[in-house]
């Protein structure tokens, strides 16, 4: 069951705009569409290869091939989406690989944009295209990333507005997005602490922002229709830290079953940790959990929204605790 977005955050994109989606069958892409669908506006969707969905037309195309301009023609708004996602399982990234299906793909569209016309580009990249510094982030780190996926989001984000390609060039930097998807950790997490197989993790307080798709979606289509937003970077979180015990809690609670009073000490945890980056030295691929997996769960990722909130009026309708027996329900799980 979908729940409704918070008026606060509705806001309309001209009905007579031509909308290309890149991306478009994805978690994000998909919602992006059917809500702009609800406001009457036309929507192209760049695939890969042709799929059924709430889009009216599909045009065919690899961004990682040379990319035919007129596929572009009579479209008003770009949403960038589609890219390489972050591969948790390398433990050596292909930093030419990113390059190219993140950064020299975005390259081709916003050519493609700029010979067409095409007004507005709202560009999906990731918290990740700056670098981890302590305690909040906003987007004026200037700290480098050091993973070759986020090296090419923040190459993508540069081409996007240093380029002179588009008069409306917006970058959407969303935190950890969840929602009603099968794919991610957080539906790992509620599927493992379903069956038991999840540990019970000590109280770190640690700080993780998240976001629902929802926000996500009404963030983009702000950027999209406020003029202030041209040349913009904007984070998107729900404005809430959340550490990973309060959310192992939460879903424990939403599976109606008994929150542990224990826990695993964290010194054990590191002992596991430095196991799995042993394991994953000898295979050649990274083990469910190493000391990346350790960080992830315990460490920051605390990132602010204060600028989408202060200069386009984003709120957040969605809360972590309360979205969660949704999720539940979307996926099913038995305990």
């Amino acid at each position: 069951m979908d729940m409704q977005v918070n008026m606060e955050n509705s806001h309309a994109i001209a009905a007579a705009e031509r909308v290309l989606v890149t991306g478009a069958n994805g978690f994000i892409g998909r919602r992006l569409c059917r809500r702009l669908r609800e406001q009457g506006v036309h929507i192209t969707a760049l695939l890969r290869t042709a799929s059924e969905g709430p889009w009216h037309e599909a045009r065919i195309a690899d961004l990682s091939d040379d990319l035919d301009a007129s596929l572009l023609q009579g479209i008003d708004t770009v949403f960038h989406l589609a890219g390489k996602a972050h591969a948790l399982t390398e433990i050596e990234q292909d930093v030419q690989t990113y390059f190219q299906i993140n950064t020299e793909a975005t390259r081709r569209l916003l050519h493609a944009a700029k010979q067409n016309g095409v007004q507005k580009f709202i560009y999906f990249s990731s918290v990740k295209a700056a670098g981890d510094i302590e305690g909040l982030m906003d987007e004026d780190v200037a700290a480098e990333s050091d993973t070759p996926y986020g090296q090419s989001k923040r190459a993508s984000e540069n081409l996007v507005l240093q380029g002179d390609f588009v008069a409306h060039p917006v970058v959407i930097r969303p935190s950890m997005v969840y929602g009603n998807t099968t794919q991610g950790n957080l539906p790992k997490m509620i599927r493992a602490i379903a069956a038991g197989r999840f540990p019970p993790l000590p109280e770190t307080h640690n700080k993780r922002s998240m976001v629902h798709v929802e926000d996500v979606v009404a963030a983009a289509m702000l950027a999209a229709e406020k003029p202030q937003a041209a040349g913009r970077i904007y984070i998107v979180s729900d404005g809430q830290a959340y550490s990973t015990r309060q959310i192992y809690a939460w879903i424990c609670q939403a599976l109606n079953k008994p929150v542990p009073r224990g826990h695993i000490p964290f010194a054990v945890l590191q002992l596991m940790a430095r196991l799995g980056d042993a394991i994953g030295a000898l295979r050649g691929r990274r083990f469910m959990f190493d000391s990346d997996a350790l960080h992830k769960l315990t460490g920051d990722s605390f990132y602010s929204s204060q600028r989408i909130e202060r200069e386009l009026g984003f709120t957040a309708a969605f809360h972590l605790q309360q979205s969660l027996p949704d999720i539940v329900r979307f996926l099913d799980v038995r305990t």
